[in-house]
């Protein structure tokens, strides 16, 4: 099966309109990985999203402590579909990393754990002080020159700080490729904030971490049957009941599209213009992230999605 291609900013980088985050790939602290899910869960995830024509996957250095890339490697050099796949990982600004090469070695070391010569898409994974912003564009502007990367995208940032990004890859004649931001139907700060708009100004992709929520827009949660694990103490029975609007609306649309409560929220999130990279931990839940490309929400019933939101976010 294959997917109409995006392309991410004006890098020339084409993927697929939904990829997959892989976070969880590896992760026993926030994710559980090896109690409800291990490596054979993610190996037929892995194949039934590539079998579905979506070839985005985005890591990094951090996930699992480099064992999210050491899975990509191994599950795509098992893959007949191995020339298709499309990669993103991050580098992570921790506070004693203070100059350019520190990024160069960290990208060494990515591109070691993923078997490969370059990635195509190489991403900051916060604005975190006290190194500026231009210095690593600086630095990724030499990895691109370096044919380390193929693309330079940021994560975390806000609209000021995209704009830093973008003006100072510019004087390298580099584009800024994307910006990696949580954006849901629950969280509407990057609508409200300028960061949406400011992407669109300068032709910087949106891409779409946690476009289900941590799983509350999978329609599995409620106040009766709240989050497991880490994650409940995030959200709490007062905010699962504050959100049943927006739930039952969305079940109402399931129902009205023949999809699931996920497909309608991760096609929202596409037809809002942005890339969202929900988690795939096992077959099922790839095959469901399949099932939201190839068609789309009607514009009432988009409106009607947004106003929810909205209400509920703000």
């Amino acid at each position: 099966m294959t997917n109409p291609k995006i392309e991410l900013g004006k890098s020339g980088v084409m993927v697929s309109p939904l990829g997959i985050g892989t976070w969880a790939w590896g992760d026993g602290l926030y994710w559980g990985y090896g109690k409800g899910y291990g490596e054979n869960d993610l190996q037929q995830a892995f194949d039934e999203t590539m079998r579905n024509g979506i070839d985005f996957f985005d890591t990094a250095e951090i996930y699992g402590f480099g064992k999210s890339e050491k899975f990509i490697a191994e599950f795509k050099r098992a893959s007949p579909l191995r020339e298709n796949v499309r990669v993103a990982t991050k580098f992570f600004p921790l506070p004693y990393r203070l100059t350019r090469g520190f990024l160069l070695n960290a990208l060494r070391g990515s591109l070691k754990r993923l078997e490969m010569q370059t990635v195509d898409l190489y991403q900051i994974h916060n604005p975190f002080p006290p190194v500026a912003i231009e210095t690593w564009m600086d630095a990724m502007a030499e990895a691109v020159e370096k044919n380390l990367t193929r693309a330079v995208g940021v994560s975390n940032y806000n609209a000021a700080q995209v704009r830093r990004a973008h003006t100072r890859l510019a004087s390298h004649g580099i584009p800024l490729a994307s910006n990696q931001i949580e954006y849901n139907l629950l969280q509407r700060g990057p609508d409200f904030g300028g960061v949406m708009e400011m992407c669109r100004e300068l032709n910087v992709t949106v891409i779409a971490y946690s476009p289900l929520k941590y799983g509350v827009l999978t329609g599995k949660y409620s106040p009766t049957n709240p989050l497991p694990g880490a994650r409940r103490a995030q959200f709490s029975i007062a905010y699962l009941t504050h959100i049943q609007p927006l739930m039952t609306a969305l079940r109402d649309m399931a129902e009205k599209y023949q999809k699931t409560i996920p497909q309608i929220a991760l096609n929202w999130v596409m037809q809002r213009g942005a890339l969202p990279i929900p988690g795939a931990k096992n077959l099922k839940q790839a095959r469901e992230n399949a099932g939201a490309v190839g068609w789309g929400l009607l514009g009432e019933d988009m409106e009607v999605l947004s106003q929810l939101s909205e209400r509920i976010s703000k």
